[in-house]
């Protein structure tokens, strides 16, 4: 079946920013929200697109979106999802920061702590950090992956077992309901299983987009967290399988948990 030049365009968007809104397609291409939403559906039909609340996402869980864009994903969200996680990490204390957007933000919210010791394989986080004067950055080696400035592969595993720290700050590109952090870089997956496995507090940084996105690498189980930072819990399953866990739940936003 083919595409209108509109549905076209609407897909090209997708692949570029994650995700698409009504309200944005419909400013776009000045047509009502009954011809957005019925271009969706039909979008959905070929399993091109997969409906979320609002607008709709590309249904392919093999290929990540660009870092740039990324970067243009709820910016707000995860600079407020920063501000919490660095209020729960203490000054003179040592820690993990692995790759991703909402790390970054972590990163950022940190410049006013004191005494850190920072390991990091994301050269975006120890470009920010080294504007903290007390704060000692320690770059993992490894294989530079230029799309998002990340440190990845077998070199950089072997770097993070070197260490025993005190907290891992980490993000994932996907979060299934019943728990599994996915990502799309298997070399990535297994750093950040490395990460975990040298920390003893576990923080997940992520927005409330990430559980409607798939990836075909598991890192693991958020029962591996010991706190959960989003802007807000949108899935009971998740928030059933996290309370089972005892991973303690920080929300932008008061709770309001809709059904899967």
């Amino acid at each position: 079946m083919s595409l209108s030049f509109r549905q076209q365009e609407i897909v090209e968007i997708a692949r570029r920013n994650g995700r698409v809104t009504v309200d944005e397609l419909v400013a776009q291409f000045d047509v009502t929200p009954q011809t957005i939403r019925k271009d969706l559906n039909e979008l959905c039909e070929k399993k091109i697109l997969s409906r979320v609340h609002g607008g709709a996402v590309i249904s392919s869980g093999v290929t990540n979106v660009g870092y740039e864009q990324r970067q243009d994903i709820a910016t707000e969200e995860k600079a407020l999802i920063g501000q919490m996680c660095a209020e729960q990490i203490p000054d003179n204390t040592s820690l993990f920061i692995n790759l991703g957007t909402t790390t970054e933000a972590v990163a950022r919210a940190l410049l006013q702590h004191r005494d850190l010791l920072v390991i990091t394989n994301n050269l975006n986080v120890a470009s920010t950090l080294i504007n903290n004067p007390t704060c000692e950055v320690i770059v993992a080696g490894g294989t530079l992956r230029r799309a998002d400035r990340g440190i990845i592969g077998e070199a950089t595993v072997d770097f993070v077992n070197q260490f025993r720290v005190d907290y891992a700050v980490v993000g994932t590109s996907a979060i299934d309901s019943d728990g599994s952090l996915l990502d799309f870089d298997y070399r990535e997956v297994r750093v950040t299983q490395a990460i975990l496995s040298n920390a003893r507090h576990t923080y997940l940084v992520a927005d409330k987009s990430k559980l409607e996105r798939s990836a075909p690498v598991r890192i693991g189980h958020i029962s591996q967290m010991s706190d959960f930072f989003t802007d807000k819990m949108v899935s009971q399953d998740l928030d059933q399988v996290c309370a089972q866990h005892g991973v303690t739940v920080h929300e932008m936003q008061p709770r309001s948990i809709a059904q899967d």
